[in-house]
């Protein structure tokens, strides 16, 4: 029989049967998809915080991968975020001067970051790129103008990998990195990803996925030590939902090239 959850003081947190059903649940075991005595990279599965909430038990990829390197005496250091309900590739430093080094990258916009995103409706450009301006208030994202001195740029490049009948499955760029960043702008195109409940209510509606359709692809960025390219693939996971009455398919894995891999293979079920 399962064990109870109890919280820091040892005590069974009260919880409802329904609470419980809607509780994410996870193996345990990561999916290291890159690693060495620098850096690692892991395959993150939607619903697991990439980090954890303050004062909060609830499992996050740099809790249990700090776990998993502890023996080896070595450290999980938080390089980037993803969203909870997204996935795929993640990274993390070892050591705090690899961290510095990489977060350097990011602030200054140099990594390749790619994700594929399903999106409601038809988008009928080919190929766009997207720039809005955004204020954060409090847990969103909402959207300003650039005369708004605090709202912050944002930019992101996307190409149509796949048209359905009312879906499209995008390949996104992002030139900026904000929080939310890819479910904000295509909200305001007006093709917001499936599952986002967040920024679009109406899919609190959606019964064929419990997750945000947003799985971060490609990472690309230069070795904090080598100063070689490191370039990551992450496939998509097993079911991927690509609209509402359809689900798109594809084998789960996860290669690691020296430059980008194009090979993608989706089938709709």
């Amino acid at each position: 029989m399962k064990k109870p959850h109890r919280n820091r003081s040892g005590k069974r947190d009260r919880i409802s049967a329904h609470e419980d059903r809607r509780r994410p649940r996870f193996s345990r075991e990561l999916s290291v998809i890159y690693e060495d005595d620098c850096v690692v990279v892991i395959d993150k599965p939607a619903g697991l915080l990439a980090v954890p909430i303050k004062s909060s038990d609830t499992p996050s990829a740099w809790s249990l991968l700090a776990e998993k390197l502890e023996p080896k005496k070595q450290k999980a250091l938080v390089v980037h975020r993803i969203d909870r309900f997204s996935s795929g590739a993640l990274l993390f430093a070892k050591t705090a001067p690899d961290r510095s080094a990489l977060v350097r990258q990011f602030l200054d916009h140099t990594p390749e970051r790619h994700y594929l995103a399903a999106l409601r409706g038809r988008v009928e450009t080919e190929a766009a790129t997207l720039v809005h301006y955004f204020r954060r208030e409090g847990m969103y994202q909402q959207l300003r103008t650039a005369r708004d001195p605090a709202a912050a740029r944002a930019e992101l490049r996307h190409t149509v990998e796949r048209l359905f009948a009312d879906a499209s499955l995008v390949r996104v760029e992002l030139v900026t990195g904000l929080q939310n960043q890819i479910r904000v702008q295509f909200a305001a195109l007006g093709h917001p990803v499936i599952g986002d409940r967040k920024y679009h209510r109406a899919e609190a509606s959606e019964e064929l996925i419990d997750r945000v359709a947003l799985h971060a692809v490609h990472l690309k960025f230069v070795h904090p030590r080598s100063g070689k390219s490191i370039s990551v693939d992450c496939k998509l996971p097993p079911r991927f939902s690509a609209s509402g009455s359809r689900i798109v398919a594809v084998e789960p894995s996860a290669v690691v090239n020296p430059d980008r891999s194009g090979s993608r293979q989706l089938r709709p079920t």
